[in-house]
Order: structure tokens, then sequence, then C-alpha cells
């Protein structure tokens, strides 16, 4: 064990045997779990292994040293707008130096303007490196931290703050900073790539370029998301915070809008048009952080459903989203011998919403919860399920619910989670918001 992590030291380049027989070639990258490793593949993907799974480890080379590349000077231009820029990690933040084999985070001035020089003609960079980390391994703490980031640089006058970010979450923690920053008026997009940019496909620098751009010539003060329209080079979209999902696991145009207009569409020469309605504010920022030891349940309803599914949320959990079929329903009804259990999962449910709050969201992207149509939502509001009517995406629910935990006492919970407080849920549904 003592050679294979020696053989791993970070910035090498390895050959990777597991002990199911698999081989796997890149470059170690830095991680602060030691019980795996992570590799950049020759691909621009990274891949985690754990280090117990691996049977040999072979170097194929180590970086070059001293090579010195000249630096980029970040000078000040007082005409231009300041961005502060948050890294947190994921694809957009790092590259590799195919000189040195060194993995590089590219996070201070400096390095940015070296690396995507066209950004000094649109605005002065204040860049800090928050944590780099995969996306997934978000947590309320860290949510928490890039608050007391923000707070930070708005203090210091930033005129915008662009936060990078993986994709795999990347809505969650725009939905996140959405709901815990009130009466916001420094605009904030969250910017990630889908192809890291030492790749030819990569959209990392349209992608940030259009979120500079944007922040600099707009009067946009809220938070949002900045990534790309489509497949070609052409423009980014701004899209909303709470009402944004990713639909593709690598596409580079895989976030859009949902039951929602996209805010606005930049352009590659800068050039911008908002499409949906910009809201300000002029009452002062208030913060209101997440409780990091709060903890509410996704349910994703499903056929033969157990009511052990719904009991395991009645020990230690604060809150309960379900996401249920169609129009917002459950296995709720006995209809012979075969449905015993869907009686069961009914008392189950019934149970857990007298001591936590729960809330019906649809596995459907589009459209709305109805609990009324059927007999099965009909069940469900009579025990006092809420959600009906809304429009809310499943991790919206999810993050808004622990949110509102946090800072609101439970009795306040339902009427929250049923207001529309950051456009988390649409007033009416629209044909031209439907793919």
């Amino acid at each position: 064990m003592l050679i294979l992590k020696a053989n791993l030291t970070v910035n090498n380049k390895v050959k990777l045997t597991t002990k199911d027989s698999k081989v796997f070639e890149g470059i170690v990258l830095p991680d602060t779990n030691s019980k795996k490793v992570v590799l950049k593949l020759d691909s621009g993907y990274n891949i985690g292994i754990l280090i117990s799974n691996i049977k040999e480890v072979k170097i194929l080379s180590k970086p070059k040293k001293n090579i010195t590349k000249k630096k980029t000077t970040a000078k000040i231009n007082k005409k231009l707008p300041t961005i502060s820029i948050l890294h947190t990690g994921g694809t957009i933040a790092s590259e590799v130096d195919y000189e040195t084999g060194a993995v590089i985070a590219k996070f201070t001035p400096e390095e940015l303007l070296s690396k995507f020089p066209e950004l000094k003609t649109v605005c002065n960079i204040n860049s800090s490196l928050i944590g780099n980390m995969f996306s997934e391994d978000m947590r309320f703490s860290h949510y928490n931290k890039l608050l007391t980031a923000i707070q930070k640089e708005i203090k210091k006058g930033a005129d915008g703050i662009i936060i990078t970010h993986g994709t795999d979450t990347l809505a969650y923690t725009s939905a996140a900073l959405a709901f815990a920053l009130e009466g916001l008026n420094t605009p904030i997009l969250l910017v990630g790539a889908q192809r890291s940019s030492d790749r030819g496909s990569s959209d990392a620098f349209l992608n940030l370029l259009g979120a500079c751009q944007y922040l600099s010539n707009s009067n946009f003060s809220e938070v949002g998301i900045c990534m790309h329209e489509s497949s070609d080079d052409k423009s980014c979209l701004i899209l909303s915070p709470t009402k944004t999902k990713k639909f593709h696991s690598s596409r580079r145009d895989a976030f859009q809008s949902v039951n929602a207009e996209p805010i606005a569409r930049v352009f590659s020469d800068g050039k911008y048009e908002n499409i949906s309605k910009l809201h300000s504010t002029e009452s002062k920022l208030t913060v209101k952080p997440f409780k990091e030891n709060i903890k509410v349940g996704i349910l994703k309803a499903h056929p033969n459903m157990f009511a052990k599914e719904i009991t395991n949320y009645s020990t230690g959990f604060n809150g309960l989203i379900i996401e249920g079929t169609g129009l917002g329903h459950l296995p709720v009804n006995e209809t012979d011998k075969e449905t015993k259990e869907n009686s069961k999962i009914l008392r189950a449910i019934k149970s857990l919403s007298k001591s936590i709050p729960v809330f019906m969201t649809t596995q459907t992207t589009f459209g709305r919860v109805n609990m009324n149509v059927y007999s099965s939502g009909r069940k469900l509001k009579e025990i006092e399920i809420s959600g009906d009517y809304n429009d809310m995406l499943t991790e919206t629910a999810f993050i808004k619910m622990s949110w509102v935990l946090s800072n609101y006492p439970k009795s306040k919970v339902n009427e929250l989670m049923n207001q529309n407080l950051r456009g988390e849920i649409s007033k009416r549904s629209s044909k031209k918001e439907f793919l």
C-alpha cells in the first residue's frame, strides 16, 4: 500500500490496474480524500478510484522541473467594472500543463488573464480560491462559506461576483444562494464547464467571458447561472437560479430553464438581450444561512413501493420532499390482494406528515402538481401533504425546505413552501416554456 501511494504522487502520469482488471491512464490530481486517487484522463474527464481497489501502479512520466512561464500582470483599468471570481473547483477551474505534467487550478487574476486574455478588455478581476472539490461533495457548510465570501466581496465594492462551480450540483448551489441572500443588489452568476479548458471543445472560455460581459454591461442584480445555449459557440444563456436543471451529462448546452424563460442571452461578441423581466430590490442585504445539521430527504415514487421507505424518514429527519408520479401521486389505493401494501403506505405517510413537513413535487420535468384530479392525490391532500399547484423542481424544493427549516419555525414551513419567494413557483404554465 505504501508503494502504491508513493507512486500516486500528485502530477505523476500513471497507468493504474484495478483488482477487477480495469486499466486507466491519467495524471494524478490533488485530493483531500486519502482513501482514493483522482486522475485526469486524456479525454479531459476526471475519475476517482479507491486506493484499496488498485492492484498495480506504473509511473509513465513525472512532471518536468524548473519550467517558468511569463506571467500576465493584472493591471487595473479604472474605466472598467471589477468582478470578483470565487472558485469552488470543478472542470472550469483546472487544466493540465502538458509541458510539466502538472494539473493547475488557475484562479489568481494573473493566471486567469494568461489563460483568458480577452477578459482584461471587459473588466478588472479579483479572484480567490474558496475550495477545490467535486460539486457532488458540496454540503450546507460549503454554502455558508460561500455566503461569507460573497459578503466580503460586496463590502469590498465588487460590481459583480462570479462563482466557478462543478456542473453536477450547480443548480442546487444557485438555488441555495438565491434563498439565502435576501435583498441582494450585487449580481452573482454561477459558471461551470462541461469540458475542461485544455480540450479544444471546451465551453469554459465562452461561459466565463459571457458571464463577465453580462455582469459588466447589464442592470442584472440577482443570482443566476451562465452556461452555453447550444452545442456551438455563438451564445450563452443567463438562467434562473431556481428554475434551471442539468439535462445532459456531457453536452455543452446541458442546462435549460424549466417552466420559465431564460433571463437573458449573451452573444460571443459581448452583446446581450434580456428575455424576461429583470427584478431589482432596494432592500438591505440580509443573509440567512443554512443550519448544517438540517436533514431533508428526497423520496421518489415508483412501482412496488413499501411502507418501510416512508418510515425510514421518521427518525432524525426534519422534512421530506416526495417526487410523486404524474400530478403528484403515491401508490395509496388498495384495489386487490396484491395492493395491500398501499394501505400501509398511506398510513405511514399520514403518520409522518404529523411530525415533519412533507412536500410534493412531480416526476415530470415540466408541468405542475395537481392533487385534486385523481383519488390518489385527494387522499394525500386530506392527510395534509403540501405542494398542490406548485411547479417547483425537486432539487429546488429540497433546497428551499432546508433553508426554510434553517431560518423559520416548523409551523411556518408549509406556508412558506407554497409561497413564491425567488421565482421558484410559476404563476401559470406556458406552452412556449415546454422543451
